[in-house]
């Protein structure tokens, strides 16, 4: 009787304490959420084309006419698609090749409308979007008068470098070189300056065997001497703390497309970094190939992105989404309202130098 009376001088003045702190618990504001900044809706120009829907006869149409077909994926509210009309096709050089040379149709990449294929099926836009592989947005689509796929643009590239696109596609380019060569040959020249370093790329030799990366992800950071877009890069994208976080988390390398330095590939072959980056297609420095420790392709980036994208493509492979996610742009979704969830506000349109919800 004695020891119960003991045990109950305890724990009463223990539960009566937690009882009185209950209220004050109870009275913490549950976080508020995050706002969301950087959604720009976009007012397409007049002279692009409603198009039949029908690829077929869209390209019948564009060849009668003299042209070819430009097939563009986009999404509301989406700040590239917005960059890609009001920055591009607002210079008047660019807008003027554009119309001379190609019929210009969009897709939502998430829309409903019926869509008929090259291969004469039928599907929404949606549906149409994902058999295609759309990741990014704006995703350009370019057809000859066969119908066949000339070149595809994954992802917003700046005025430039679109001009570049265009011209090799409209000007019948693709019967003489590949993309890659001509793009190559109208870039500025790369003979001279340093590359970027950064504390999560591994030195030389690079390795990419299973041995060497120890199970880790791998990230190949494909760049170039004189590469203005490459400085943006590390300038303006990848100083973001949390954009670090997650890149080093990743067996880093970082090459120069040009150059003849050796490289272990993941299946253990050996090849050089110019000679890889050809083989995998690799247009444009900064293009970033993210591989999973098996060594396998997932997703790379080849166009212009500012830090919530960049993270969130390192942070798709690292977390193993893509495994049950096939769409980028869902997972994208889904991060910003989880990050939104927990008070924070998402930027999709900021530099690292930038405060959140800097307007445009």
């Amino acid at each position: 009787m004695r020891f119960e009376r003991s045990i109950a001088a305890r724990i009463w003045p223990a539960l009566f304490g937690l009882f009185l702190s209950l209220p004050a618990l109870a009275a913490e504001p549950a976080p508020s959420r995050g706002q969301f900044y950087g959604g720009m809706p976009t007012e397409y120009p007049a002279w692009f084309k409603e198009g039949f829907l029908n690829l077929s006869e869209d390209v019948a149409e564009a060849r009668a006419a003299g042209k070819r077909l430009m097939l563009i994926f986009h999404q509301n509210n989406c700040p590239y698609c917005n960059a890609l009309v009001e920055r591009n096709l607002s210079q008047q050089e660019i807008e003027a090749a554009v119309r001379r040379q190609f019929d210009v149709v969009t897709l939502n990449m998430w829309g409903d409308r019926e869509v008929t294929g090259l291969d004469g099926k039928h599907y929404t836009e949606k549906i149409f979007a994902a058999a295609n592989k759309v990741q990014f947005t704006p995703t350009i689509l370019f057809f000859d008068e066969a119908g066949q796929m000339i070149l595809r643009l994954n992802g917003y590239l700046p005025p430039a470098r679109f001009k570049t696109a265009i011209d090799y596609v409209g000007q019948r380019q693709e019967k003489a070189m590949s993309f890659r060569d001509y793009a190559a040959a109208h870039e500025p020249a790369a003979a001279s300056g340093e590359m970027h370093k950064q504390d999560f790329f591994r030195a030389a030799p690079y390795d990419l065997s299973r041995k060497a990366t120890k199970g880790r992800p791998i990230a190949v950071f494909f760049e170039q001497k004189d590469c203005p877009a490459c400085d943006e890069l590390h300038t303006k994208v990848l100083p973001d703390p949390a954009t670090r976080q997650v890149i080093g988390r990743f067996h880093n390398i970082q090459l120069n497309m040009w150059g003849k330095d050796p490289v272990t590939l993941p299946d253990g072959r050996q090849t050089t970094a110019r000679e890889w980056a050809k083989s995998l297609d690799v247009k444009y420095a900064p293009t970033l190939v993210l591989f999973d420790a098996a060594g396998k392709e997932i997703i790379r980036s080849e166009a212009f992105f500012k830090v919530f994208h960049i993270q969130g493509i390192f942070a798709y492979v690292d977390s193993g989404a893509y495994k049950k996610e096939p769409s980028l742009q869902r997972y994208l979704e889904g991060r910003a309202e989880a990050i939104r969830e927990t008070g924070q506000d998402v930027d999709i349109w900021r530099l690292a130098d930038e405060p959140t919800g800097k307007k445009p």
